[in-house]
């Protein structure tokens, strides 16, 4: 995601029309010296309706980026829920597992441990699940807080994030046979582990499913036919000043399409992202503070104006 306010920055939205542009401003200057040194007056045409035209193309684009942010603001509001049932989670699990009141030390050590692994459990989870999302080795960003586990084991995995969560769902329902949480206790905390899967399932149903092709396809061609339209629109009253005039609005309606392309697809690894591993690194700060600990990661920071 992109956080700078500097003009480099925000230059970095609009990479990628270059070739766009350049063919826009190369067909508006075909039209002017057609029109102007080889006086074909024919290539102009003051008739066409470029007003409503334009106001058509920019309800249709205007509805289809709104439909990708909504998909960028739902993925970015479904981590945000993953934020608050993962310190949900790791609260109740420190303050309501615990053994009896005349445990011996060794079970009430053996309850911590099994309260750090958990909440350890949790913090992996998070990171797995940001890593999967983006399509990348999930393990690779878990390993040093599982290093217990088996590596070739977990590393095959095809949704570690889940495997996580089973583990932990296997642990809780031991902790309660041996009575260190009660039934209610178990429900509750049982119930923001659902809560979490309901937010994985919701962010995999964004990162399945993409836009309909329809949606790109059409508004592009619309947009692609404006911009041929406007210098043979616009060279009868603008004249040599019609690439100026044409390659800016073209332009307009072509960043407006980017816009949309840039955000329909909120896990791609690209700047435009939901910043999952900013999120994911923030929610272990917090568990880890839990524990107790007091050597913590740093919180991420943007690197060249893009915060990931």
């Amino acid at each position: 995601m992109i956080v700078s306010q500097k003009i480099p920055q925000q230059l970095m939205m609009i990479r990628g029309l270059g070739l766009s542009l350049l063919l826009l401003v190369g067909w508006d200057f075909a039209i002017v010296l057609s029109y102007k040194v080889m006086h074909w007056s024919w290539v102009g045409s003051q008739s066409l309706p470029l007003a409503s035209y334009g106001v058509a193309i920019g309800i249709v684009v205007s509805l289809r980026n709104s439909s990708a942010y909504a998909r960028w603001w739902e993925a970015r509001t479904l981590w945000g829920a993953i934020v608050n049932k993962s310190r949900t989670f790791a609260r109740q699990v420190v303050t309501t597992m615990s053994p009896k009141a005349n445990a011996t030390a060794a079970e009430q050590a053996e309850a911590a441990a099994e309260q750090r692994q958990l909440v350890l459990y949790q913090v992996a989870y998070v990171h797995a699940l940001s890593q999967q999302l983006r399509g990348r080795d999930p393990w690779a960003a878990v390993a040093h807080l599982l290093p217990d586990e088996n590596p070739a084991e977990l590393a095959r995995e095809k949704n570690l994030a889940l495997t996580l969560q089973c583990r932990m769902s296997a642990m809780l329902i031991a902790a309660r046979d041996r009575g260190w949480l009660n039934q209610w206790e178990w429900q509750t905390i049982d119930s923001s582990m659902a809560g979490l899967m309901d937010a994985q399932g919701g962010a995999e149903r964004i990162k399945n499913t993409p836009m309909p092709k329809q949606f790109d396809f059409f508004p592009m061609l619309f947009v692609e036919i404006y911009c041929l339209m406007l210098p043979v629109g616009l060279v009868g009253v603008l004249g040599w000043f019609t690439p100026l005039g044409s390659t800016l609005v073209g332009f307009m309606f072509l960043a407006l399409m980017k816009i949309g392309n840039d955000l329909e697809d909120p896990f791609e690894n690209t700047i435009f992202d939901v910043p999952v591993t900013a999120i994911a690194t923030t929610v272990e700060i917090n568990l880890r503070q839990l524990l107790g600990e007091t050597e913590l990661p740093s919180p991420e920071q943007p690197i060249r104006g893009v915060l990931w």
